[in-house]
């Protein structure tokens, strides 16, 4: 009798777990949980599960820095001088603004641990923070606007930014819409209501081939299991190459450190630094701060977690030198990684590429603000 190694499903497995899934969602992050969400809402009796490679939700979901935003001014200016027109950067901070709102509607603020500090963008060149200021103006316009919101943009007091005891800081302009949550507690309270809504999720699969069917869509995990659904809809966002390679998204890889708790750390908010390639805030007594992948932007841009002594050095750095340079005796308690999606354009990729596969991905490092709305629309786009 010949023998396989492959992995095979019991009866009572696929008949109980894997049988007749209406939509199959792949990726259990911001954009995964809501459209599976969306669709159990929207249609009690389907039956949609989740596939997730990871024993968490696996790429930034649950290692982004928890910003509640939807745009510096440095880097709205530098979106209008890539050639794009006023009508889709401001629409899509529309986007995110509202998905902030969504968000926030959905689950509430306590729940997620928002805070309405503002977020401040903070300057260390003169040249660069005097274009900003002169631009703040019609910034202000423009989110009036897009976004119904009135003077968004101003430029602290000098009394203001001394406050804060950071190191050669020319002067700082916060945009006071913005805010920070939890992300743990954010994607905590995501996976609950998913499963509550009736959404099975099951973890440590780990796709590479989706191939269409007269009858529905077949996925191929690495471990050799065929599975099969209805439909499909791809959320995986910096992953989402190695099963369609065709889509203009590429993974991105973004470092971050968290201090020890600071007794005497005195400010609270998150902020902005060199058009948002680093960015810190406060974790209650702590101090999380991320970024530097624009010092070897081809290196990293990579679906491999991991961190690297350059980048690590420099912030560390920033934090003795820029954030806290009357602390000498700053301690690193963690470190980690996640894989952004990113893309030339910064709008998020949501489309049918064909009658039973839809894609939701390319948050542009945005997920948290726009990652809600994506989610329904990619779940509104599987119904048809």
């Amino acid at each position: 009798m010949s023998q396989t190694s492959l992995p095979t499903l019991s009866f009572w497995e696929y008949d109980t777990f894997l049988r007749d899934i209406d939509v199959a969602v792949i990726g259990s992050g911001i954009v995964g949980l809501n459209a599976a969400w969306e669709l159990k809402v929207q249609r009690p009796d389907w039956r949609v599960v989740i596939f997730e490679r990871g024993f968490l939700p696996h790429g930034a979901s649950t290692r982004n820095a928890g910003f509640a935003c939807f745009g510096s001014v440095s880097e709205l200016l530098d979106d209008l001088s890539q050639g794009h027109t006023e009508e889709e950067v401001f629409s899509l901070a529309a986007r995110r603004y509202n998905g902030l709102l969504r968000l926030r509607q959905k689950i509430g603020d306590e729940a997620i641990g928002y805070e309405a500090n503002g977020n401040d963008e903070i300057f260390t060149n003169e040249t660069a923070y005097q274009r900003c200021v002169t631009e703040i103006p019609r910034l202000n316009k423009l989110m009036l606007k897009y976004l119904g919101l009135e003077n968004v943009y101003r430029e602290l007091s000098s009394q203001e930014v001394e406050a804060f005891s950071f190191g050669e800081v020319v002067g700082i302009i916060r945009n006071y819409a913005e805010g920070q949550l939890n992300t743990g507690l954010l994607m905590d309270k995501l996976l609950y209501h998913a499963q509550m809504s009736g959404v099975r999720i099951f973890n440590g699969v780990n796709l590479f081939s989706i191939v269409e069917r007269e009858n529905g869509v077949q996925l191929q995990t690495n471990e050799g299991l065929v599975l099969s659904a209805k439909k499909i809809l791809v959320c995986t966002n910096g992953f989402a190459q190695q099963l369609l390679p065709e889509l203009a998204v590429r993974p991105a890889r973004n470092q971050v450190v968290i201090t020890e708790p600071i007794p005497d750390l005195m400010w609270k908010g998150a902020f902005h630094y060199e058009e948002g390639y680093y960015y810190f805030r406060n974790v209650g007594q702590r101090i999380l701060l991320g970024g530097g992948r624009h010092l070897y932007k081809e290196r990293e841009f990579t679906d491999k977690f991991g961190l690297t002594s350059d980048i690590q050095d420099v912030l560390e750095r920033l934090l003795k030198t820029l954030i806290l340079p009357s602390n000498s005796d700053i301690r690193i308690e963690h470190r980690w990684s996640g894989i952004l999606g990113l893309g030339d354009s910064k709008i998020p990729i949501l489309k049918k590429i064909s009658p039973r596969i839809g894609v939701a991905v390319r948050m542009g490092g945005m997920g948290v603000a726009i990652g809600t709305l994506v989610g329904e629309e990619g779940a509104a786009m599987m119904f048809n």
